[in-house]
């Protein structure tokens, strides 16, 4: 078992889980291995399993969900599994990795090509910060070439390429464009780029974007430490039949965490992850459902 070692520096905003010391020490007790990965100045932010690395039934369980009781009760997060002995083998050198080195600076430098699981479905995975730049590039591509639906369900957003980007689709008015954030957090974000005159830009698009899209956003408690923790936790982007999936928050500080996102070709995932995001900017004053 790997996870974020908390530290005394500042941190995001909200900050990570606080680690149960306890809880590890009994882990540590029945003899399981543990890793504590020092999140400095960078989070090791991965939230995944691999399941029998080497076996026929080899799986991945990946998504936005930290192992923690409000995570499981109290946010919106997204987990996905996927049976494969290549993509569990995938995961696993990211973790041995990490494992060896526990360094998220130079972490995630593998690159995976497309794999095919059993029932044709295409799967890509990519690891930050080795790839992060592929992975936002990828992102962008896939918005910009959408041509029926592009769905974004992000706790915050403020990758300057993914803004810019959807920012470009908007003003051609031809692709559904729709999603769902956490107002507490791009609250906060926001804040912190006042003060950078570099990054006013953003702030701008952020809002012109979600004005003209119609988002929903969460109005979820303010972090505190012992308070609930009820964020918008979900991390999907849909694009066409393309889903995006994983840890990574569509943000810049996200690109030198440690992170993984799965890109997924699937015409029913794609459709089952729109319509989850649907739902949730429903039901935070996003666009109305439509009634088919």
């Amino acid at each position: 078992m790997m996870f974020n070692q908390d530290h005394a520096k500042t941190v995001p905003d909200p900050p990570p889980p606080e680690i149960d010391w306890a809880y590890v020490d009994q882990l540590k007790a029945l003899g399981v291995a543990i890793k504590p990965v020092p999140g400095v100045p960078d989070l090791m932010h991965h939230k995944y399993v691999v399941r029998d690395g080497a076996s026929p039934q080899a799986a991945l369980l990946t998504g936005s969900t930290n192992w923690t009781n409000d995570s499981w009760t109290r946010e919106e997060n997204v987990v996905v599994t996927a049976i494969s002995t290549e993509l569990a083998s995938a995961y696993r050198q990211n973790f041995e990795e990490l494992w060896q080195r526990p360094d998220v600076a130079v972490s995630g430098r593998i690159s995976v090509d497309w794999i095919s699981l059993a029932d044709s479905t295409r799967v890509r995975p990519y690891f930050c910060p080795g790839r992060a730049l592929k992975l936002v590039h990828a992102i962008s591509r896939s918005i910009a070439s959408a041509v029926t639906r592009v769905r974004i369900c992000s706790p915050v957003i403020t990758s300057g390429p993914i803004l810019g980007t959807i920012s470009e689709v908007l003003q051609k008015g031809a692709v559904d464009v729709s999603g769902v954030y956490d107002a507490t957090q791009m609250d906060e974000v926001q804040r912190q780029w006042g003060t950078e005159a570099t990054v006013t830009w953003k702030i701008a698009a952020f809002h012109s974007i979600v004005a003209a899209a119609k988002f929903g956003s969460k109005r979820s408690t303010p972090y505190a430490k012992g308070s609930v923790h009820d964020f918008m936790h979900a991390k999907i982007l849909v694009a066409d039949n393309y889903v995006y999936v994983g840890s990574f928050n569509l943000s810049h500080s996200g690109e030198m965490n440690a992170e993984n996102v799965l890109q997924i070709e699937s015409a029913t995932v794609a459709d089952m992850c729109a319509a989850y995001i649907d739902r949730i900017a429903a039901r935070y004053g996003g666009p109305p459902l439509k009634v088919s």
